[in-house]
């Protein structure tokens, strides 16, 4: 098991940042030390770019964020806006080369591009929609012998085994694919919902866009898995999807990656069993698409609990070998630490007996994984003693509530009576986490509970009964995220009662169509139940109630639906961070830290309050960290750069010690993972300060260096 692959930790000159999480192995580090301890405070803004979409006359920019790390190669930078057009920058001055506008309008949030050469052919891949284009990274034109002039689709390979439509499914990619010489594979985010595609990863061919390989996560019959699932499950099961983005070891020809929940979320009365592969650290054969191993951190998921970023490749020091390792951290809080070559767990983990009192027709799983070392980097359960005590009235606030809920046990099922749970927004995120050589693995987290609360199907049925039609839709696909008021949360629910000032019509009804960040495509409903949800939020006064002949949407409308699916017992009814009267989380601070980890040894070496509200400050409440978005990146000055958080800061820690060395307020959120890189001479730290979230919208990637 001794390393015999080359450095995972070089990439071109130790200058570039060519690969989305810094190289293949997605360790985010970088081995530039210009930048450094004794001299970063001196940073200050060398160039900005303004990646800012136009907007209709009269409209307020549209509530999109960029959560795009871009890439470097030979001094230029790509990244993409966020209307997902891609552009290539002069990396030393911010200055544009060229923009490529997808001749289509997606709404969704894209992490990441790939670059791809080979002598003069130089290609940038990356997805809008279900389209995967390639586009000459010189030019900023399509590579017209690329699939179907310069697009492949992401569709291309669900529909395998199936007898049913899949063609209008949402499917896109969120992260980048990753290549392993000429193939490019890819994950997928889909719908959480019953009509959720199949969330298979697919390999293409880079130069010609062809389809080279499959591997179905929800397995076919004879394949691997298949007993996990009831008889016949993939022919209407969804989900169970790579979104986070996938790493490569090229000397073992391996790929890997971690997979979400299937669906549908918090209800899998129709997936009896374990539900292989979702849930799962998965390495595959990256030629042929070939299961290597793989380990489920979770058996039927009931609570979206997604393996949320991308697994990281280490060498560490354990039972006095150097082994090489997959270092997976998850979104409740909890970081796997596997054996390369074989998928077992380096350290200790416990499979212990949890509660089975689900909702009627569930299957909760008998039994779940609980690692030993390292500890968790976020809370696991809800207890009194975690009560918010910021101030006598947030206490009081949040006492009353919580007695309302179930929280004895991070695994207790969803029910009706409610309950309440961490490890919705994190434990860990989407933006990755980063290791030095030295085995030191560094994770941002979020410590915030949420409140979940099922209702069926039939229930919800009659409470809408009376409502226009477009007011019921609305309660049953929206209401759970948004509100019943429309007022959402201000973050990943953004609220809906002045939309008609941010959007036009034809704009929401895109976002209603294509779905965009964490909300759902609604390709599942036909276009005149789209159309009366986008009048009904645009102008929910001027809604009638239903005539008896027009109460039920889809099925009377005659329109073609997609014919994958299923229609869940029950769904979520409220679904909502748990706050005080102020919004604050409910729990005691810190409710985000920034953790050191060694996976030599499994302990901690630090853990810091990672983000600040300064009104508390002010208040004399110690630094109680903010919920972030977005991952560090590790150099060897001995620095780990991150944003991510709320106030809207970019900061450099001492890797060592965890101490704040410098900070720089963005012009808007910097909810992205930054990059470095240096040319002729001279590093760079750049973020996309994309803001949003319930903030103010940014749309700048800022580039920092040292004073001249």
């Amino acid at each position: 098991m001794a390393c015999t692959a080359p450095d995972t930790y070089s990439y071109k000159a130790g200058a570039d940042w060519p690969v989305y999480g810094g190289n293949k192995a997605g360790n985010r580090y970088s081995p530039l030390t210009q930048i450094n301890a004794d001299n970063v405070h001196e940073l200050e803004v060398a160039w900005m770019f303004n990646a800012a979409e136009e907007t209709e006359p009269g409209k307020q920019p549209r509530a999109m964020q960029i959560q795009c790390q871009p890439i470097v190669v030979d001094g230029v930078l790509y990244g993409t806006t966020p209307a997902l057009k891609l552009f290539a920058l002069n990396a030393a001055t911010g200055e544009l080369i060229w923009k490529f506008t997808p001749p289509e309008t997606r709404i969704h949030v894209s992490r990441g591009i790939t670059y791809w050469e080979a002598d003069e052919d130089k290609r940038i891949l990356y997805t809008v929609g279900p389209s995967l284009y390639a586009i000459d990274a010189v030019s900023g034109k399509p590579v017209l012998h690329f699939g179907e002039q310069g697009v492949a689709n992401l569709h291309e390979g669900i529909a395998a085994g199936l007898a049913t439509d899949v063609s209008r499914l949402s499917i896109n990619a969120t992260s980048p694919g990753v290549i392993m010489d000429d193939v490019y594979i890819v994950g997928s985010a889909t719908s959480e919902a019953g009509n959720a595609a199949p969330g298979h990863i697919r390999a293409f061919d880079v130069k010609t866009g062809q389809l080279k390989w499959v591997f179905h996560t929800i397995p076919h019959p004879g394949e691997p898995g298949y007993e996990t699932w009831p008889d016949s499950a993939y022919l209407k099961i969804g989900a169970a999807n790579s979104w986070a983005g996938l790493v490569v070891d090229e000397a073992r020809e391996l790929v890997f990656f971690g997979t979400g929940s299937p669906a549908s979320d918090f209800y899998g009365g129709e997936r009896e069993g374990a539900n292989l592969f979702a849930n799962c650290v998965v390495a595959l054969h990256a030629r042929t698409g070939a299961l290597a191993w793989h380990y489920q951190v979770i058996q039927h998921d009931l609570w979206d609990r997604d393996i949320s970023c991308q697994p990281n490749l280490v060498t560490v020091n354990h039972s006095g070998k150097r082994v090489d390792a997959v270092a997976q951290a998850t979104k409740d809080g909890l970081l796997y630490l596997l054996d390369r070559e074989t998928g077992e767990s380096l350290f200790p983990v416990e499979e212990r007996p949890v509660p089975i009192d689900g909702l009627p027709g569930e299957h909760p799983y008998p039994t779940q994984k609980f690692p030993l070392k390292p500890m968790p980097f976020s809370r696991q359960v809800f207890t009194e003693g975690d009560i918010s005590d910021i101030s006598p009235e947030s206490y009081a606030y949040i006492k009353e509530q919580y007695l309302n809920y179930r929280s004895d046990h991070k695994f207790a099922p969803p029910s009706v009576s409610g309950t309440l749970l961490f490890g919705y927004s994190g434990g860990a995120e989407w933006g990755g986490t980063a290791a030095d050589p030295e085995g030191v693995l560094y994770v941002n987290a979020n410590d915030e509970p949420w409140i979940l609360q099922m209702i069926d199907t039939a229930s919800l049925n009659k409470e809408t009964a009376a409502l226009s039609r477009g007011h019921a839709l609305y309660a049953m696909n929206c209401a759970a995220c948004h509100g019943s008021d429309r007022k959402g949360n201000g973050l990943e629910f953004p609220g809906l009662t002045d939309i008609g000032n941010r959007m036009s019509p034809a704009q929401l009804k895109q976002v209603v169509s294509a779905g965009t960040g964490r909300m759902p495509s609604f390709q599942h409903l036909a276009e005149s139940d789209r159309e009366a949800i986008v009048q009904y939020v645009l102008n929910p006064r001027a809604a009638s109630p239903q005539s008896a002949g027009n109460r039920r949407p889809a099925e009377r409308s005659g329109e073609r639906q997609p014919s994958f699916g299923f229609k869940p017992q029950y769904v979520k009814k409220v679904w909502e961070r748990l706050t005080d009267e102020a919004g604050y989380p409910g729990v005691k601070p810190p409710w985000g830290t920034l953790n050191a980890i060694d996976l030599n040894t499994g302990e901690y070496r630090w853990r810091v309050p990672l983000g600040e509200f300064p009104e508390l400050t002010a208040k004399g409440v110690p630094i109680t960290g903010t919920e972030n978005y977005g991952g560090p990146i590790v150099t060897a000055g001995g620095l780990v750069f991150i944003a991510a958080t709320r106030d809207e800061k970019i900061r450099a820690f001492d890797k060592n010690s965890g101490k704040v060395l410098w900070e720089n307020q963005l012009p808007a959120g910097g909810f992205a993972t930054p990059i470095t890189y240096e040319i002729a001479g001279k590093q760079y730290v750049v973020i996309a300060a994309g803001g949003a979230r319930g903030a103010k919208l940014g749309g700048n990637y800022v580039a920092f260096a040292l004073k001249q």
